[in-house]
């Protein structure tokens, strides 16, 4: 098992950045006739967090969570941290080469 950090490209300042879990999301309801004090708490899954970076960065988030998936996993590691699973260094290679030749050095990988 391969995983790497991965990494975009900030659309305003043009830095890299990544995604973290800085707080689970807090989901609650309204009632319609009636007052409803129910809370679940739940972190993001890997490709939900990505497609939250919409408008964040310079990449097509879609398209990275399609790429990504050709080849492994997103995953949330330690309920923090954005990663990229990947079973082999062939499966790792391949994707960082797909990466690369779509979005030049707007996304990369660092192993971890």
């Amino acid at each position: 098992m391969i995983r790497s950090k991965l990494w975009f490209r900030c659309a305003a300042m043009h830095d890299p950045v990544t995604p973290v879990i800085v707080r689970p999301a807090l989901v609650g309801w309204d009632a319609k006739k009636r007052k409803v004090d129910l809370t679940l708490e739940r972190a993001f899954k890997g490709d939900e967090l990505v497609m939250r970076m919409k408008g964040w960065v310079t990449a097509d988030v879609k398209k990275v969570v399609e790429i990504v998936k050709e080849h492994g996993f997103l995953k949330i590691l330690d309920d923090r941290d954005l990663v990229v699973e990947t079973e082999t260094e062939k499966d790792h290679e391949s994707l960082v080469e797909d990466l690369q030749r779509v979005f030049g050095d707007e996304v990369n990988l660092d192993r971890i």
